[in-house]
């Protein structure tokens, strides 16, 4: 592989802005594990973007958030309802099981997406002592495939999962694209939100109990944040964030990065170019020949069926990985720092292979 361009989000820089106001506390001394008005600031710009007076806990990363959250309101007996390309289910290592000791029920999703009835599946379990009880319901925002949630669906969940008394979670790794998404569609359709009411919408606003609100995949150098938005369940995951190591003592280095992430909608511009370069790259391959695309470019990623016999060279010279082999399914995400030169060379490099391959003699 001869540059990781379109492997993962995870693989951009931090954006020069977040080392800057990390560069900015050098040199400072002050109280350890969050008691510091640097932290106590970026907690309260947090509660002013989301317009709630919701829990705020900065953690490392974002399989400690999930299992941080997800241990705080799910007892060792009850179970989480997924998809089964959750993040939660396949790139945690089992982390959930392991650490939190209770069970995941994944379901086969083919767009990544639950849905209310979903739900129903599991009705018979609850109150049978032999089975684990579904206590949860987790949600990815926007999903493993790129694709959303729109506010209406969130509801409708939500309001199935609190009427049978399940709290919602909701795995915002790469919720920043799913708000531009989000907001890009309503004015489409004649509302103008704000980008932080966009991302409510699709968040606490449907009624979301507790989010995972990444922010690596998007400009952050490190870090992320639990935000309990029912603060009825938040009581015991102070303990949970320190048993799981997810207590930073010097708290502050993720604070200042996200009172800097969300100061001047600069979370927002940076998900608008990896979204609008995603949707670039996925019209620049379309109808090509044996190029077809998995799932609609609805955020930063785009899902390709690629002919076998182009994906060794594409791969080489751009890095993507193979989300299934068995379809020669291809994932390729675009982040902040993408540039439309990458976006079209890879275009272009794909038309070419792509036509070789339809007229293998020409």
């Amino acid at each position: 592989m001869t540059r990781p361009l379109f492997l993962s989000d995870n693989a951009s820089p931090a954006h020069p802005e977040i080392l800057a106001a990390l560069g900015g506390t050098v040199g400072e001394h002050l109280t350890s594990y969050g008691d510091d008005p640097l932290t106590r600031s970026a907690e309260r710009r947090i509660r002013e973007f989301f317009d709630r007076d919701c829990g705020v806990y900065f953690v490392y990363n974002g399989t400690g958030a999930n299992v941080a959250a997800l241990r705080t309101v799910t007892r060792p007996f009850e179970a989480v309802i997924c998809t089964e390309m959750a993040h939660i289910n396949e790139d945690e290592a089992g982390a959930c099981e392991a650490i939190g000791g209770f069970k995941l029920l994944p379901l086969d999703r083919r767009d990544g997406r639950l849905s209310p009835e979903d739900l129903d599946l599991f009705a018979g379990r609850r109150g049978f002592e032999h089975t684990s009880q579904p206590a949860v319901v987790s949600l990815t925002q926007a999903t493993e495939v790129g694709t959303i949630y729109t506010p209406d669906h969130l509801r409708r969940l939500c309001d199935k999962a609190h009427s049978l008394d399940m709290v919602v979670h909701m795995d915002g790794a790469r919720i920043a694209n799913a708000a531009v998404s989000w907001r890009e569609r309503a004015r489409r359709e004649g509302r103008d939100p704000t980008p932080a009411q966009a991302l409510r919408e699709i968040s606490c606003d449907a009624g979301i109990d507790v989010l995972s609100f990444g922010a690596t995949k998007n400009g952050l150098l490190f870090g992320e944040a639990v935000l309990f938005f029912d603060r009825a369940l938040e009581e015991s995951f102070r303990f949970f964030r320190k048993q799981t190591t997810q207590l930073h003592s010097k708290m502050r280095y993720i604070a200042v990065q996200f009172e800097r992430y969300l100061r001047d909608d600069l979370w927002f511009a940076n998900a608008a170019r990896a979204n609008s370069l995603a949707a670039r790259l996925g019209g620049a391959v379309t109808g090509l020949p044996g190029v077809e695309q998995a799932h609609p470019v609805e955020a930063n990623g785009v899902f390709l069926h690629l002919p076998p016999s182009v994906i060794p060279a594409l791969q080489d010279e751009f890095g993507f990985y193979l989300w299934d082999e068995s379809t020669h399914l291809a994932r390729l995400m675009v982040s902040w720092d993408s540039t439309e030169e990458v976006v079209d060379a890879f275009a272009a490099r794909c038309r070419e292979l792509c036509l070789k391959y339809a007229h293998p003699c020409v």
